[in-house]
């Protein structure tokens, strides 16, 4: 029988066993056949946007960037041992076939849910966890990986392109700086708190923050999405912000399994004059501990 990669096993082994070797990264992308980079918090984080997939949501062709990025962010935990967090966009066709290749590795499926509303093809999205020996996790997510059309192997960075947005403009209303990536505008909005799962500190670049997302669609309009990232008492006056400012609510769930404090994802979606929705977007930041800057 695998063994099973739970976050308490995981917690207790790092207070329990001395720190070793960390885990060898270039192995870890090798199995997985992708690699990442460090991103903060020491996060070994790989991104398997689904380039593969021409998804399309009231009339606007989604970039991979806006909607369509799975991702696998590894923390090493010593001897070579990591946790992985992660976040897989999957056809409805695809999510058993991949879901019984992880669950047969002992990987854990912490949630399986939609993001987007009317999408064709429809996309859903399982969050993944797991805990031991960093290579093996890789080797077991590839696994999964195969039972879906995800791209795998190395591709060349794509150039730096301009946006046809006044990104200067989103950034003032929002009060937050993002960057260009893929062709989108992305803005990350980190929580006040220390966000844990099962006990292990989960960073920003394991999906801790709130995500904004801005693809131009021409004369100044945007498409947007992500997900806000909530506490309980702030998840009906951030609908109500978002709802009073044309953009619609499309999910709200859980990501994760054993987060402190309990936290609540909110994904929403509109397309409209960019700067009209950063400022309905700032006005639902404000019902928020991550909109009351110190």
């Amino acid at each position: 029988m695998q063994p099973k990669f739970s976050l308490g096993a995981a917690l207790a082994l790092l207070i329990c066993a001395p720190a070793h070797a960390e885990p060898d990264w270039s192995a870890v992308g090798k199995a997985l056949g992708k690699s990442g980079a460090m991103a903060s918090g020491h996060i070994y984080r790989v991104g398997l946007p689904r380039t593969d997939l021409k998804v399309r949501l009231d009339g606007v062709e989604l970039k991979p960037a806006l909607a369509l990025g799975s991702w696998l962010a590894f923390q090493s935990m010593g001897d070579h041992d990591a946790m992985v967090m992660g976040d897989l966009v999957l056809t409805q066709p695809e999510v058993n076939p991949v879901m019984k290749k992880l669950v047969e590795s002992g990987l854990e499926i912490t949630a399986l849910h939609n993001h987007l509303l009317r999408s064709e093809p429809a996309t859903m999205y399982m969050h993944v966890s797991g805990h031991g020996d960093a290579v093996k996790l890789a080797a077991a997510l590839h696994a999964g990986l195969q039972e879906s059309g995800t791209p795998l192997g190395e591709t060349a960075p794509a150039p730096a392109a301009a946006i046809d947005l006044d990104t200067s403009a989103i950034d003032q209303a929002l009060g937050y700086k993002g960057r260009v990536n893929g062709g989108v505008y992305q803005v990350g909005v980190l929580r006040p708190e220390t966000i844990r799962d099962g006990g292990m500190e989960v960073p920003e670049a394991m999906g801790s923050a709130t995500a904004i997302n801005f693809q131009p669609t021409g004369n100044g309009k945007a498409a947007i999405t992500g997900d806000f990232v909530l506490i309980a008492s702030e998840v009906n006056p951030v609908l109500r912000a978002l709802r009073e400012n044309g953009i619609e609510v499309t999910a709200v769930h859980s990501h994760m399994l054993e987060d402190t404090p309990r936290l609540f994802f909110m994904h929403f979606w509109a397309n409209d004059d960019a700067l009209k929705l950063a400022k309905g977007l700032k006005a639902a930041l404000d019902k928020t501990a991550s909109g009351k800057k110190s």
